[in-house]
């Protein structure tokens, strides 16, 4: 017996769609919520588009209570025509702004209660949206109107709602309020402690901790790795949570500054995607550095007196100094002169090559590839290419390109690499094991590809290799790893 499909309006196939695609979301956030680890490349990709996305429907929103004020009037009626269509969009936008969200948290290694509060807030903005739709229809039965115009309210309110609670991930839970002028601070009865960074006066100020080494984190960390977000699951607003470390491990070795992550990630070239502050934040200064070394260097202590450590630089009396606003000086004969053997030789290959190879600063002779995203055009040729500069390469990037195993000798004759990234590439063990002559290799990316367990002996002879970047591989989390590798996988 077969029964007839029944045939439905345009209309009524939109609000089915799109009602299942906001239940869809809701699942996802469900059952797969940001939990504070790295995942998938793709994920990440995707999700970096919803800055772009989440302003349409915050936009449109305004926009459908400005036509509907508005279209009282008998001069401006005509505009009441195309508020469904604008309600429309204004769907489909928070559909869209909430799913790249949830790839961005999701994909990231974003998580905390701001995180949950904001991805929450769309998904609300989206269903407040879509019964405002839906109402809109019925606007003539005067009980539907009153509802619809409710609702029309919440939906506002939610979308201003989770517009700041998104403002502050990004920006700082006080980034309305830290550069507030003092009479609007005093009018609206905001006192220094509820502008200032967050968590910036909890430890002991009498401590060198409190007084030296908290307020750093303050203001440079907790945007990130605060009570309400924390990437990698790391906290810096508290000492207990500084030693207590990320998801992947401590990342303060008391007594040796150099072997510890927070350390490493500090003083890491800002270019690198490893460095510490991330997402564009305001890096350290160099004495912010040294007395973080210094601290850890010297027992990482929470009750050391705050004037314990006399090699410590002094404190920071407000005012900016020359030396931290004077440019660097370039001397460009000096670089010239250090370029001059290599430079027809980058040259020809950027010829054939384009965008693939560049130094790895103003000053520098050194170079770095940047080929990934010629994906399946680059392979075991093009690498090939790129041998006259093996000697001076200290970063590539060859993730989703057409490379193989053929590639192995050229890969291991780049003694100075520090960064190797292979994700999603066709390599197995046979090309690890010819890398074992990396000996300044520090991260090394082999997501996605073949890998397996017997590897791993080669890899943890690498001395400074500090990441090991293993998921999706057949190294799993489980797997028995040489001693010096623990706490260097991440999955």
């Amino acid at each position: 017996m077969i029964f007839p499909v029944p045939r439905l309006s345009v209309r009524a196939y939109f609000g089915v769609v799109t009602l299942v695609l906001i239940l869809i979301l809701s699942a996802l956030l469900l059952l797969a919520p940001p939990d504070g680890v790295e995942r998938a490349q793709l994920l990440q990709f995707v999700g970096r588009f919803h800055p772009l996305s989440v302003h349409l429907p915050i936009a449109v929103l305004f926009l459908v209570a400005l036509f509907e004020l508005a279209g009282r009037s008998r001069h401006f009626s005509y505009l009441l025509t195309s508020v469904e269509f604008l309600f429309c969009v204004a769907i489909c936008g928070a559909i869209l702004a909430a799913f790249l969200g949830w790839c961005l948290a999701r994909g990231g290694g974003s998580s905390g209660q701001l995180m949950t509060q904001h991805m929450w807030g769309a998904i609300l903005v989206a269903t407040a949206t879509w019964i405002c739709w839906l109402l809109r229809a019925r606007i003539s039965v005067p009980r539907f109107a009153r509802f619809y115009g409710f609702t029309l309210i919440a939906a506002l309110g939610l979308v201003s709602f989770t517009g700041y609670r998104g403002g502050q991930l990004s920006q700082g839970e006080n980034h309305l309020t830290q550069f507030m002028p003092a009479p609007l601070r005093s009018l609206l009865g905001l006192s220094a402690s509820e502008i200032g960074p967050p968590d910036s006066s909890r430890a002991d100020p009498s401590t060198f901790y409190g007084a030296r080494i908290q307020p750093l984190f303050a203001d440079h960390c907790v945007t990130c790795h605060g009570p309400n977000k924390h990437k990698a699951g790391l906290r810096l607003d508290s000492f207990a949570a500084v030693i207590r470390g990320s998801k992947h491990g401590l990342v303060v070795r008391v007594g040796d500054a150099k072997n510890s992550e927070l350390f490493r990630r500090i003083t890491l070239p800002p270019m690198d995607d490893d460095f510490m502050p991330a997402e564009h934040k305001r890096p350290l200064s160099p004495d912010d550095v040294k007395l973080i070394e210094l601290w850890i260097s010297n027992g990482a202590s929470a009750t050391q007196s705050a004037d314990a450590i006399k090699a410590a630089p002094p404190a920071s009396t407000g005012q900016v100094s020359v030396a931290e606003i004077e440019l660097e000086e370039i001397d460009p004969a000096a670089v010239v002169k250090e370029r001059s053997a290599l430079a027809p030789i980058v040259s020809q290959i950027q010829q054939r090559l384009p965008n693939i190879v560049d130094y790895r600063s103003r000053t520098s002779a050194d170079v770095v590839i940047a080929a990934s995203w010629r994906g399946s055009q680059f392979g075991d040729a093009e690498l090939g290419a790129l041998a006259p500069l093996r000697d001076r390469i200290v970063a590539a990037d060859f993730s989703n390109t057409a490379i193989t195993d053929r590639s192995a000798s050229v890969l291991a004759a780049m003694k100075n690499l520090r960064q190797l990234r292979l994700t999603n590439t066709h390599v197995t063990d046979a090309t690890i094991e010819e890398l074992g002559s990396l000996r300044e290799l520090e991260s090394l990316g082999i997501f996605g590809t073949r890998v397996t367990p017997s590897a791993l002996p080669v890899i943890a002879q690498l001395p400074k290799l500090r990441h090991i970047y293993a998921g999706a591989t057949k190294i799993s989390a489980s797997a028995e790893v040489p001693a010096s590798l623990k706490g260097k996988l991440v999955f």
